[in-house]
């Protein structure tokens, strides 16, 4: 039985990045403190609708400071559409008070999470967009579904695919990885009828090779 050939997946990614990697995320904010306010509430809803959601919001509360000496109650108004609205408004106005001001927001992963509301992929956007030095990859929903069918990475677990991913590519190109896999998932490689064809990567694809 002829043994499975070792995939080197940084240059197999190469076209994917030119593609994708420059990339920004989606999430439409000016600063550190709108992208944090904006990641904590796009979790389990969609970018577009925080887009629209959130400017009223910062016009409201400009900054941590702001938002610090308000009550949740308080962003019910501006955020009443958001899911799960009244746990988010309660965890912003907790962070807030915990950070203080936008200079404290924190540029680590592990000072990121123990902040309420936000987990590893939301620590890892704020991150790369922020421009801090990367310690982990971006897995969002695009991500956990694109990396098992390419087959740079196996299972279910966010956790478990984004240390998969990070031991197949170098660290200084985890940002790359995050937002091209991310775009890759939203524009091409869909949950029904991917666009095999069109996929920068489909010569290492398991899912193409299998289907295509």
């Amino acid at each position: 039985m002829k043994a499975k050939q070792e995939i080197n997946w940084l240059e197999a990614f190469k076209p994917l990045f030119k593609k994708y990697g420059s990339k920004k995320h989606p999430l439409e904010h000016k600063n550190r403190y709108q992208l944090l306010v904006m990641v904590v509430l796009s979790a389990r809803d969609s970018d577009k609708h925080i887009n629209v959601v959130a400017p009223p919001l910062f016009e409201r509360y400009p900054s941590m400071k702001e938002l610090a000496k308000t009550t949740p109650e308080d962003l019910y108004p501006y955020l009443g559409k958001v899911v799960n609205f009244g746990n988010k408004a309660t965890w912003l106005v907790e962070i807030a008070k915990t950070v203080g001001k936008d200079e404290n927001i924190p540029h680590t992963i592990d000072e990121l999470t123990a902040l309420k509301g936000i987990g590893r992929k939301s620590a890892n956007v704020i991150m790369s967009e922020s421009g801090d030095a990367m310690e982990g990859v971006i897995v969002d929903l695009h991500t956990l579904r694109v990396s098992p069918r390419i087959g740079i990475a196996t299972g279910t677990n966010p956790e478990k695919i984004e240390k998969q991913l990070m031991e197949k590519i170098p660290q200084k190109k985890w940002k790359e990885l995050g937002m091209s896999l991310t775009f890759l998932g939203r524009e091409i490689c869909r949950p029904s009828n991917p666009k095999c064809p069109e996929c920068p990567v489909n010569g290492v694809c398991e899912y193409y090779k299998n289907n295509g």
